[in-house]
């Protein structure tokens, strides 16, 4: 469901939803997939989200020293938040807590934070119902702390041109947004 690099490129994380793993690989030459090596580490979270009701893990993302991880489940729409002593490496990865973002919507398919953890951005991908195809903005009070999290009362409907949104991400300098989605096939730049 999702594909995340650490900051040098030497690493790679993919996030499977069937299994509710996140695999870890080594990558030889810096972000060049074709010199991914085999599952280095595996981190198991269908044991947090079993606990939560929520096995339907949709995005992964890291703070920038690779000291948190962020899983987004589409079952109960939680942002469950792991801490690793070591950055990057998940063998190291705890559970520590998570923010519901229910309040504005279901089916959430991503999740982003600026590059100084003040404000997170959650993706609605569903297809109908409240805030479907919505980019919600949360301001945290302490920098990739969820527990910190509220709604900033913004959003950003992005179903004129994608009604299946999937993934989204923000260019370097936050003043482009790029959405992909199933039913576009594209990448949609704003």
């Amino acid at each position: 469901r999702d594909v995340k690099f650490n900051n040098d490129g030497t690493k790679i994380f993919i996030l499977g939803r069937a299994n509710d793993k996140v695999y870890e690989h080594s990558v030889s030459t810096p972000f060049d997939v074709s010199t991914i090596s085999a599952v280095v580490r595996t981190l198991d979270i269908s044991v947090v989200d079993s606990s939560q009701g929520d096995n339907a893990a949709n995005s992964i993302e890291f703070n920038t020293d690779g000291t948190k991880l962020f899983v987004l489940g589409q079952g109960q729409d939680l942002v469950n938040e792991y801490t690793l002593t070591t950055g990057f490496d998940i063998s190291t990865a705890a559970y520590s807590q998570n923010f519901s973002v229910t309040s504005q919507g279901e089916l959430m398919s991503g999740v982003q934070f600026n590059s100084d953890g003040t404000t997170m951005y959650v993706l609605n991908g569903g297809t109908t119902g409240q805030g479907h195809n919505t980019i919600f903005q949360y301001t945290l009070t302490t920098a990739f702390d969820v527990s910190t999290a509220s709604f900033a009362d913004k959003q950003f409907s992005v179903v004129d041109e994608e009604n299946k949104a999937r993934g989204f991400c923000f260019g370097d300098n936050g003043t482009q947004l790029y959405v992909a989605g199933w039913r576009g096939d594209d990448v949609n730049q704003y």
